[in-house]
């Protein structure tokens, strides 16, 4: 299905592009996931109702809103720009509109990636190479640490992940890979096309 079809169907807007941009080199331009990889990602890798998934660099919401119809679990997205938070703020109202769903279970923050506050309760977390490796670093160092006072089972996905970010989860923190989910059609032409899964033990 393409990606008017699903934006039809959750009756939000995610396509088109960003207007404006940081200046700072630390945060990347918005592009949201294709619906054809989330297809084959939440094929093989499924969420609980009690789950909660927090998206960084969440742009206008596409996979909160996914995530939400197939599983209703409870999804966060945090996004730093204004525009893009406030066109998922629309979609938001939109979506809970048509679902009929609870607005706690849809939440956003206007904010930079590494002060969103991790909710004990946050327990995976998607990045599609939002920031640069150093912001992602506190990020984790932020979930890490998360952990200490509210122990828990993490698990991290990681879209388009540059060699930077694997090369510190896989060296430098207790996260594990868990498994490799490639977007066939994609992934052929182009090997970052996959989701990269972490799993952090209680």
């Amino acid at each position: 299905m393409d990606d008017k079809y699903y934006d039809a169907l959750l009756h939000i807007k995610t396509g088109g592009g960003q207007k404006g941009f940081s200046s700072s080199v630390h945060y990347h331009r918005y592009e949201p996931t294709p619906y054809h990889g989330l297809e084959q990602l939440f094929k093989q890798y499924y969420l609980k109702n009690s789950d909660r998934m927090v998206d960084f660099g969440c742009g206008k919401g596409r996979l909160l809103f996914y995530i939400h119809h197939l599983f209703s679990a409870t999804v966060v997205g945090v996004e730093m720009d204004k525009s893009l938070y406030l066109e998922a703020t629309q979609n938001r109202i939109r979506y809970l509109k048509k679902a009929k769903a609870r607005p706690e279970q849809i939440l956003l923050h206007n904010c930079v990636a590494e002060e969103y506050p991790i909710h004990p309760l946050d327990n995976r977390y998607y990045f599609f190479n939002p920031f640069s490796i150093q912001v992602f670093k506190k990020i984790i160092s932020n979930i890490l640490s998360s952990t200490k006072d509210s122990p828990r089972e993490i698990e991290l996905i990681v879209y388009y992940a540059s060699n930077e970010y694997t090369y510190f989860l896989d060296e430098h923190t207790p996260f594990v890979r868990k498994d490799e989910i490639k977007i066939s059609g994609l992934f052929e032409q182009n090997p970052y096309e996959r989701f990269i899964i972490y799993h952090l033990a209680e």
